[in-house]
């Protein structure tokens, strides 16, 4: 999802400039009918034409559609440029101004973008660090969400009714008392990383042997943990729909080895210079998302099969964030 070795950020980078001479600058206007709530009263952004972005998946796509509703709602004409290919393509666009506005996670910025190894413990203390960092960019990140999309390993509530698993140091005393019953399903980029389950077994004590380990694509996995016995544990991302619709429970990284990866809006600098109630508009929405909530509203389009626009739409009017008409 938002995790890339070297030669994949390179090979995104190759894209994006395909995309810059053949795609980006096309979009769909956003055409809803919707009107200000309790943002966006007195039409602050009457006059703009903004663009906003995302990267191709769900989560991404329903966070990307609710900045446009907004923009949208508080007067703005907006382009729809979300869905685009990695984490790369969309960091480019706001880089450049090609794209105004996206939701960015801190994590994917203080390792892929800024380059470096070590995640920052502190939630707020990453974020302060992102944002100041990337003003030399000519990027401005507005105040950060609790949503927390990182890695996580669960566990069906079926397996843990017997193993009453609750974090990952629980894993690693079960491991410890008994090796067999601790099999765990993963990706192969997962199974191989510093920042993956090699740092994790390292940071937990653990020493999984191989025949526990089990590789396979990210998908399958929610299958497995949750209708199998093939895999006690597996890999997860911890905004994911499937978490709920699948009965798993998910294990606390109680010693904080995973980097935060909080959501937070990624503003092309120049625009929030020339429309500054973009941050009175989005700040209020950022604070009402949450991992649970955003593990609600992907569940409605990866398990649901509903549209993404939709999904956000329906929850900015649920919320009252912006009206319909």
């Amino acid at each position: 999802m938002k995790r890339f070795t070297a030669a994949a950020a390179a090979l995104a980078l190759l894209a994006f400039g395909g995309l810059t001479g053949c795609g980006l600058k096309s979009g769909s206007p956003l055409a809803d009918d919707v009107s200000p709530g309790s943002v966006g009263r007195g039409r602050p952004l009457e006059g703009a034409s903004l663009t906003v972005t995302s990267k191709n998946f769900s989560e991404q796509l329903i966070l990307g559609q609710m900045i446009g509703l907004i923009f949208k709602a508080a007067g703005a004409e907006v382009l729809d440029r979300t869905n685009l290919p990695g984490s790369i393509s969309a960091r480019e666009a706001i880089v450049n101004g090609d794209a105004d506005a996206m939701y960015e996670y801190t994590g994917t910025a203080w390792i892929t973008y800024q380059g470096n190894q070590d995640p920052i413990t502190d939630p707020r203390e990453q974020w302060q660090a992102v944002r100041d960092t990337d003003l030399a960019e000519g990027v401005t990140w507005l105040p950060a969400s609790t949503l927390d999309n990182t890695y996580a390993l669960a566990i069906s509530k079926r397996n843990n009714a017997e193993y009453g698993l609750k974090t990952l140091s629980d894993v690693a005393e079960l491991a410890e008392r008994n090796p067999s019953a601790v099999t765990v399903c993963v990706e192969n980029e997962f199974a191989s990383r510093d920042d993956g389950l090699p740092g994790m077994q390292k940071a937990y004590g653990m020493d999984l042997p191989a025949a526990s380990i089990k590789k396979m694509d990210a998908g399958i996995i929610y299958t497995q943990i949750s209708q199998s016995d093939s895999c006690l544990l597996g890999e997860v991302y911890t905004t994911d729909g499937r978490i709920k619709a699948m009965n798993l429970d998910v294990l606390e990284d109680d010693r904080h080895f995973f980097p935060n990866y909080n959501a937070a809006p990624e503003i092309h600098t120049a625009t929030l210079e020339k429309w500054p109630a973009i941050a009175d508009l989005l700040n209020p929405l950022t604070a009402r998302l949450t991992t649970q909530t955003a593990q609600e509203l992907n569940a409605r389009v990866d398990v649901g099969g509903e549209d993404p626009h939709e999904v956000a739409k329906e929850w900015l009017v649920r919320e009252g964030f912006i009206e319909e008409g």
